[in-house]
């Protein structure tokens, strides 16, 4: 264990010799360090950044925040050998949401109802989280009330997207010529577009170096959409799983172990055809998703380098795009809410698997520890410090702060926000995710990559997971 806390013996001696001679009552100051870990990206970053310039301890204590910054394909690795090796290293951990199961039964994740229920100002901030993102950051077993976490950076996919393209006019022309509708070009009509208006888009702005692009040659070759498709962590399954979920389909339902099942389920005819839907899209995409290496970076990567008209990604991701040293589409950008299905009703379903991650404490952290990080946690999710992070281009999961009318001004995409919250659901909370997780990517690979139609690769992970799932009891 790296944190400590320190009692300067020298401060409290003089402290006291003080207290004597002025008969007042001295507050001891002591040194507190939380060890943190987190992924390596812009919410942390900013958050980092944030306490080294603002945070100032209640109680007097100096409290130091000692980061890890990991990269984000090697984060569960090295969290879990950490974790699992007994160091102890760690008394503060910036977890993905998925892992809350497998670390609170391996020991390592604190419970914080007792904090939670000692504190009415922390429970009533609580209180205030948003019910999907509470669930997915905080509960274990998943959607009960015994909580692990607390939201350090919720995200959702929304739609990037590039005015000068689909706002040009030939385009605007070319496109209702083709398919005799709109070319989606607002922020609005990107909002109510669908899978197979995406489609259109991918399809319709497929172009060859040299060709003419909104008025003039493309410098690249040049392609209308791109969302994860890569086998490394879990970036195809959070986009797989909207499309499931949107068309009707399932994963297995972890809220209703033992007696749910995942064959017929996840392997269902409505699963099957949500998969045919992702691969079709696929094929309009920059030949590098065929490879199974289109993972969120890469088509961040390839988005601000003006080399796709539009790309389904998380927020988290998006501060980068509006710098104009880190991309060449800064000054032409719009964003919506990621498309859906088209329901019964007309109107457009549109779950999608929740990003972002909480905050978590180990079992091994100290008293003071523990006094000091709920303080921290509290000065995090504080209006005044969620509004600031928000304004940074980080998102707060808090109602009172994202239903703030100035809330929607502070970044372009934050409009799409608070009404993606409701379509939010998150994946396995249980200890064999990972088993899960890799399996199902490994099986998404051989899709993505052509190897494997998608009926035989959803059989095979309703297969693997009702094996394991029944083997450790989660199915009967």
């Amino acid at each position: 264990m790296t944190a400590t806390r320190e009692i300067n013996r020298i401060v409290m001696a003089a402290g006291l010799a003080a207290s004597l001679v002025l008969g007042a009552t001295v507050a001891f100051a002591g040194d507190v360090t939380l060890t943190m870990a987190v992924p390596d990206w812009p919410p942390t970053r900013i958050m980092k950044k944030f306490f080294d310039e603002q945070y100032k301890p209640k109680s007097g204590n100096t409290v130091k925040l000692q980061v890890d910054f990991i990269p984000w394909p090697d984060f569960y690795t090295r969290v879990n050998a950490s974790l699992t090796s007994g160091e102890k290293k760690y008394n503060f951990i910036v977890s993905d949401s998925q892992w809350l199961g497998a670390f609170v039964e391996g020991g390592y994740f604190r419970k914080i109802n007792d904090l939670l229920n000692a504190d009415p100002e922390f429970m009533k901030t609580f209180k205030d989280i948003h019910p999907n993102a509470l669930n997915s950051y905080s509960t274990y077993p998943h959607k009960s009330e015994n909580y692990y976490g607390f939201p350090q950076f919720p995200d959702v996919l929304v739609n990037f997207a590039r005015k000068d393209i689909i706002c040009h006019e030939a385009e605007q022309k070319n496109f209702m010529a083709k398919f005799n509708q709109k070319l989606p070009c607002t922020s609005e009509e990107l909002d109510a577009m669908t899978w197979d208006d995406f489609k259109n888009v991918g399809e319709f702005f497929r172009r060859k170096k040299g060709e003419m692009l909104a008025g003039k040659p493309a410098e690249d070759d040049f392609y209308g959409i791109a969302f994860q498709a890569g086998k490394s962590y879990d970036f195809s399954s959070m986009q797989i799983n909207g499309f499931i979920w949107q068309m009707g389909g399932d994963i297995w339902d972890e809220t209703q172990a033992p007696t749910s099942k995942a064959e017929g389920v996840v392997n269902s005819p409505a699963a099957v055809k949500a998969l045919e839907k992702y691969l079709s899209l696929i094929a309009y995409m920059p030949p590098l998703a065929k490879t199974g290496t289109m993972d969120i970076f890469k088509s961040d990567e390839l988005f601000r380098q003006g080399k796709v008209a539009m790309s389904v990604n998380w927020i988290g991701l998006a501060e980068a795009s509006l710098d104009p040293k880190t991309s060449r589409v800064s000054d032409s950008l719009v964003f919506g809410m990621m498309p859906g299905t088209k329901g019964a009703d007309g109107k457009l379903v549109r779950w999608s698997n929740i990003g972002g991650q909480p905050f978590v404490l180990t079992t091994w952290t100290t008293d003071a520890q523990i006094k000091e990080a709920v303080e921290f946690v509290k000065w995090w999710l504080s209006s005044n410090i969620q509004h600031q992070f928000a304004a940074a281009g980080g998102q707060s999961a808090i109602k009172s702060v994202y239903s703030d009318p100035k809330y929607v001004t502070y970044r372009p995409w934050n409009r799409a926000w608070a009404p993606s919250l409701d379509w939010q659901k998150d994946v396995w909370h249980v200890p064999q995710f990972f088993e899960l997780l890799t399996q199902q990517q490994d099986q998404y690979d051989l899709a993505i990559t052509g190897r494997q139609d998608a009926k035989t690769t959803q059989d095979n992970i309703a297969k693997f997971q009702q094996r394991l799932l029944k083997e450790v009891g989660l199915i009967k």
